[in-house]
């Protein structure tokens, strides 16, 4: 392509000297090969600028020099190590467990990740703070550290397709029927006042739904569990720790009120790994892998959005 590119060029430089014999005329030709060549390695992004062709990703946001973007898939390769940032202190996504070793589901899916490149896994602990600087900056190649996508955060890194499930839900016993917010009437259900779970129930529920308010998610976890409550509003990784510590009290998502699921974080402009990443996700949803991993670490099925 470099070749064909190069040739029609100097094609084009002497066609148009043979017609232009003035001395500015130089000044002409070297802007029209500019604007030629900016137009065959132009490429588009989410934020609506060129970043396909781009040599270099955005300056980090702490300081530093910027960083090569569109390689990292390459160097992955050729080093035969990928670094991945993951939580440190996130359970279930990222703790460090009783044997002083990094567990979770992030983990996990770092070592699938590995595994599907065929490198070796060098793992980073990173806080929520510092986990894209670390990406920004070149520290890591990719951040698997239970990263929501927002509008913001997309003007720095790209996302990959959700990989993790983070939601809020209602939970309850299996004999209680419910499947939407309607089956609610007539059942009273504990929240953590204030938070978006009771901001949920309060502006969806149905009339004769009781809500009742808890300080904290350990009260409100307890008022399950002493049958003060027949339902609970909390997020997934909440009841994930309740599921596994009551595994005789037969409790499950009933369904999702809030859905904010967790995606792998690339550098911005880096379209190979990216590309890379989302055919690696899709193969592990359909190979069952993200299910198990569910199951292990939420004690429950994948409940991902189809995005």
């Amino acid at each position: 392509m470099t070749v064909q590119r190069n040739s029609s060029e100097n094609l084009r430089s002497r066609r148009v000297w043979a017609t232009w014999r003035r001395p500015w005329a130089a000044i002409a030709i070297a802007l029209i090969m500019v604007v030629g060549i900016v137009a065959c390695g132009g490429g588009g992004s989410i934020t609506g600028q060129s970043v396909a062709g781009d040599v270099t990703a955005q300056a980090p946001a702490e300081g530093g020099a910027p960083v090569a973007a569109g390689s990292t898939l390459d160097d992955i390769l050729s080093r035969g190590t990928v670094k991945v940032a993951v939580p440190q202190d996130s359970s279930p996504f990222g703790f460090v467990g009783a044997d002083m070793q990094p567990q979770g589901y992030d983990v996990d899916m770092a070592g699938l990740l590995a595994e599907a490149l065929e490198v070796d896994l060098e793992l980073v602990p990173v806080t929520s703070t510092n986990r894209i600087p670390y990406l920004q900056t070149n520290r890591v190649d990719v951040v698997i550290s239970s990263l929501g996508a927002t509008p913001e955060r997309a003007k720095s890194i790209y996302f990959s397709r959700p990989y993790a499930p983070f939601f809020s839900g209602i939970y309850g016993a299996a004999d209680v029927d419910v499947s939407s917010y309607d089956d609610l009437s007539g059942y009273t259900v504990g929240v953590t006042q204030g938070a978006i779970e009771d901001l949920d129930l309060s502006s969806r529920g149905p009339e004769n739904m009781t809500i009742q308010r808890y300080d904290d998610n350990s009260t409100t976890v307890s008022a399950l569990l002493a049958g003060q409550v027949d339902l609970i509003a909390v997020g997934n990784t909440i009841a994930a720790q309740v599921i596994q510590e009551n595994p005789g009290r037969n409790l499950q998502n009933k369904f999702v009120i809030r859905n904010s699921p967790c995606y792998i974080g690339v550098r911005r402009g880096d379209l190979d790994m990216l590309q890379w990443l989302n055919v690696f996700v899709t193969n592990k949803r359909l190979d069952g892998s993200l299910d198990e991993l569910s199951e292990k670490w939420f004690g429950e099925p994948l409940e991902l959005p189809n995005v």
